[in-house]
């Protein structure tokens, strides 16, 4: 009696060892077989652009219409359509044109290259200036499915007047009120700045009036403590004269004039 075992191996030469291992009456003897893969690597090119090759693992026993459909995937050729021709090197040795013989009847070794040609689609856009569709203001005036037409029929946005009336009411109102506060601050007067998201600051108003590049009246604060954002300049220019993060510029909306002494953060809770 006896036992056999075998194993397989595959070499980068393409050749598989079969090693049957044998055991007879308690020797052992090793029987090395040979045999090629079944498997090659080739490259891959195309008509379309030549200059591109790609290598690929494939298998003897794909029929060359297996292999079509394959190629169809990886050039964007038609498999209908396609001739496959086996290059070595830049000599074309053969062209597959048996759709039922197998790849490996063709090509039998690796560092070949199949080339495919083929009538690959391509897109092309015209890149030739379009005529723009216009209308003059008053053509658009008259049309009666436009967004003007509708903000008109339903009273939106500035074609209702009693809301701009309204809005206008309420920006003239901000304006006087703005000038108000803005004559309360006098320069070197103490006060009090209340902007939303930003704690209560105290300190003392070191200029008054509007700011180079930016629209509307401007208080400009020396604050107590480190808690402002400039030295007293804005934008490169310098409307009064601080240590760096003890200047700020505020609405006057945000300025609270009055007895407001510099807090004694210091003070003991216990005597």
């Amino acid at each position: 009696p006896h036992t056999t075992r075998f194993f397989w191996k595959s070499l980068q030469n393409n050749l598989s060892i079969f090693i049957k291992t044998v055991h007879t009456e308690g020797k052992m003897s090793t029987i090395i077989e040979t045999g090629k893969s079944d498997f090659i690597k080739v490259n891959v090119s195309n008509s379309h652009n030549d200059a591109v090759a790609f290598e690929v693992k494939l298998a003897k026993d794909l029929t060359v219409a297996q292999l079509k459909t394959k190629l169809e995937i990886l050039t964007g050729g038609c498999a209908g359509t396609m001739k496959v021709q086996v290059f070595k090197g830049d000599t074309c040795v053969s062209t597959m044109d048996n759709n039922d013989a197998q790849l490996g009847y063709y090509a039998n070794s690796d560092g070949l290259r199949l080339h495919v040609v083929d009538s690959f689609a391509t897109f092309s856009f015209d890149s030739a200036p379009v005529e723009k569709f216009e209308l003059s203001k008053d053509q658009y005036e008259q049309r009666t499915d436009s967004v003007r037409n509708y903000l008109k029929i339903n009273r939106m946005g500035k074609y209702n007047d009693e809301e701009m009336q309204q809005a206008e009411e309420k920006k003239r109102l901000q304006a006087e009120e703005i000038q108000k506060r803005a004559e309360l601050c006098v320069l070197g007067g103490r006060c009090e700045v209340t902007v939303p998201g930003n704690p209560t600051r105290r300190g003392t108003i070191r200029y008054n009036g509007p700011l180079e590049g930016k629209s509307g009246h401007f208080i400009g604060v020396e604050y107590d403590e480190p808690l402002g954002k400039n030295n007293g300049s804005f934008g490169g220019k310098a409307y009064f004269t601080c240590a760096p993060n003890y200047g700020g510029f505020v609405s006057p909306l945000s300025v609270t004039v009055g007895d407001f002494p510099p807090e004694d953060f210091n003070m003991d809770d216990e005597l």
